[in-house]
């Protein structure tokens, strides 16, 4: 039996495990019911349409007020090595940490790529 690529990173390593399949590469995990719909896989794009992937150096193109703080996360802040978080219901769709801020989650409408 032939078993299909990953659907989130397209390698051709993946596994069962009972009823599921396992790709070794991205950790995604889905089952074997539904290999045969097309998983739909979201696409987070900045502010410019370019697309965005986990690990990016992203760029603040706006003054950002953080809730709760008289802090200010200022244009031009670079923030390495961000996290897609796609299943986002608030729209805050990066996860990352900012030097001198710490952890917070921004939404892709005020960044670009770097």
């Amino acid at each position: 039996m032939s078993l299909p690529n990953c659907p989130k990173c397209q390698s051709e390593y993946t596994y069962a495990d009972a009823e599921m399949l396992i790709c070794p590469e991205c950790s995604h995990e889905w089952s074997l019911k539904d290999t045969d719909a097309t998983e739909e896989v979201s696409i987070i794009k900045d502010a410019f349409g370019t697309v965005l992937t986990d690990g990016d150096v992203v760029t603040v193109i706006k003054d950002l007020k953080i809730k709760g703080s008289s802090s200010v996360v200022k244009v031009g802040t670079k923030v390495k090595n961000i996290r897609l978080l796609p299943d986002s219901s608030d729209g805050h769709d990066i996860d990352c940490k900012i030097d001198g801020i710490g952890a917070m989650k921004l939404k892709s409408e005020f960044v670009k790529k770097a």
